[in-house]
């Protein structure tokens, strides 16, 4: 009897050392994420705020004006910088032809998660900083004419994590394209599934790449556009499932990240692993462009695929 008290005890310090250390991890996280955010705020706050960008690959300073001008792509160095959906439809579709659908399914927390923060307080920022309500925009629009059913994704919201409402407005936007025989292009940046949601967002997988299936059982063209960064379930799933695979330029891409990789195999990742280029390369990849080509581009694809132009109401 006195052996199974001692043993009780024993088994209750390692339970209690083991929450311990994990809480601790916890606090330290939190502690260094509110260091980073303070010193972020600190370096916006610098002279003639908002006016100018530094180039973060050849350290270039660029007013804002000159950069929005050119698509927000580096004039020195020609490094296409990370925009959100909302940039990307301004960019890409003709002015005031999308259309948004399927605005009204919104994120919940199922699970009540709650890591550093909660869920619902991760969902409440996002919103906040993106004015989004989801990682993704549905809907349709017109490209030098041609109509077209897109999702795009926006990093801005959560890492540009797939949660299920991520992957039910993309299903849908498919399912939108095969009913009215359009062409479906997805633009893709994602860190992967949304952790928070647990199976749930590895569930979108299977229903976004069931979804492609029955868009080439419709011999509906199928376009993704992948750009910067692209990782993880979206890349496993819809994301490089289409008839025609374009990368913009620069765009890294891949699975599990280069440091992930890295220490599982334990050996030093080639230079330029990953990128569109990398990936171009070995046929990962179709087409590499530009951003200030994507339009003409794609309506070339479209009118080789037989689609037409969409007449403009008087």
């Amino acid at each position: 009897m006195y052996n199974r008290i001692v043993e009780c005890k024993k088994y209750d310090l390692f339970v209690r050392i083991i929450y311990m250390g994990i809480q601790e991890w916890f606090d330290k996280r939190k502690e260094a994420q509110i260091e980073r955010r303070s010193t972020e705020a600190k370096v916006e706050n610098i002279t003639f705020p908002g006016l100018w960008t530094k180039c973060i690959h050849c350290g270039a300073q660029i007013t804002n004006k000159d950069l929005e001008e050119n698509l927000m792509v580096c004039p020195e160095c020609d490094y296409h910088f990370r925009i959100g959906a909302k940039e990307r439809i301004a960019q890409l579709f003709d002015k005031d032809s999308f259309v948004e659908m399927f605005t009204d399914i919104l994120p919940t927390d199922p699970l009540d998660f709650i890591d550093t923060e909660s869920y619902k307080h991760r969902l409440k920022s996002a919103k906040e900083k993106t004015d989004l309500n989801e990682a993704v925009i549905t809907g349709i629009g017109k490209i030098e004419g041609y109509e077209v059913a897109s999702a795009i994704m926006d990093f801005g919201f959560m890492g540009g994590s797939m949660g299920s409402v991520v992957g039910e407005k993309v299903a849908l936007i498919m399912e939108k394209a095969i009913e009215k025989n359009l062409p479906m292009l997805a633009i893709t940046s994602s860190g992967g599934a949304r952790m928070q949601e647990s199976a749930l967002s590895l569930m979108q997988m299977a229903k976004t790449s069931c979804a492609c299936a029955k868009m080439d059982d419709a011999k509906v063209l199928y376009i993704c556009l992948l750009t910067e960064p692209t990782y993880g379930g979206v890349t496993a799933s819809f994301g490089t499932l289409g008839d025609i695979i374009i990368a913009e330029q620069g765009a890294r891409i891949g699975f599990a990240g280069r440091r992930v990789i890295e220490q599982t195999i334990h050996q030093k990742l080639p230079s330029g692993f990953q990128t569109a280029e990398y990936l171009m390369k070995f046929g990962q990849v179709d087409i590499i462009l530009k951003r200030k080509d994507l339009r003409e581009n794609l309506s070339k694809i479209f009118s080789m695929h037989g689609y037409t132009t969409v007449e403009v109401e008087q």
